[in-house]
């Protein structure tokens, strides 16, 4: 498996990506991976599920970005418009880049939440697409879970603060109640529900499973639980688990 750093440049922004591949020449079909809140291109999950799919599929490719504000980005101010914009641009890299339409999505946490908000505001851009703890509530898991009762009363008053987990990203009032605003959950799946699927741990500690298995189930989704998963899937062969699931349901 091989790796490379580019960058994807457009009005306003310069997207750090990161390409998985065997033989660059032979891609015919590349999956989009989309990180959750605190997460980089360089995330060992991206990693390992690239080296699962390489090994069988010498043209396939794996494409990884950083989302605004995460990684190596240079945005200062996180928005849900910017999260969108840099799905659709690299998105459509690939499209153009390797000359196919077989682009899937492969999304965690907060990077499932950011790739439904896109399909449901411009449509479904991807052939497939596979959600692992996608946070469809959000807003609870960034005030409930994620935010300490400080950082929480800090952004009441308007004052912007670092919140994460192994990298801290400044987030603002407005942020927050921007996603208040976009609830996933009130939002109609089922013009896309065929192409989708939803993986969740039954020990996720950080977005609820009756929350994720409910959206399945009122969008007719998909929805297949690994038990004893917690979120990040620490577990190997709970992963493995995943990708396997994955990789099935995208007919690879």
């Amino acid at each position: 498996m091989q790796e490379k750093h580019f960058n994807i440049n457009g009005k306003g922004f310069s997207i750090r990506s990161k390409l998985y591949f065997s033989d660059i020449k032979a891609i015919k079909r590349a999956v989009v991976y989309v990180h959750g809140f605190g997460g980089h291109k360089d995330n060992k999950a991206a990693q390992r599920f690239a080296d699962y799919v390489l090994k069988k599929h010498r043209d396939a490719a794996v494409v990884t970005f950083d989302a605004p504000c995460h990684g190596d980005d240079v945005k200062k101010k996180l928005l849900l418009e910017d999260c969108r914009t840099y799905i659709g641009a690299v998105c459509d890299h690939v499209r153009t880049q390797f000359k196919t339409d077989e682009v899937y999505a492969y999304a965690t946490s907060f990077g499932g939440f950011l790739v439904l908000s896109y399909i449901h505001k411009f449509g479904n851009p991807f052939r497939k697409i596979a959600l692992r703890c996608p946070a469809v509530n959000m807003f609870e898991v960034l005030s409930d879970s994620i935010m300490t009762p400080a950082e929480q009363k800090a952004l009441s008053r308007n004052k912007p603060v670092a919140v994460g987990f192994d990298r801290k990203i400044n987030i603002t009032r407005q942020f927050l109640e921007d996603l208040k605003a976009e609830d996933i959950r009130e939002f109609d799946f089922h013009g896309f529900s065929d192409d989708i699927i939803i993986i969740h741990g039954t020990k996720d500690e950080v977005v609820p499973f009756d929350a994720s298995k409910a959206f399945a189930g009122q969008n007719d989704i998909l929805f297949v639980p690994i038990d004893g998963a917690d979120h990040r899937f620490m577990d190997p062969k709970k992963m493995d688990s995943a990708i396997k699931e994955i990789v099935g349901f995208f007919e690879f």
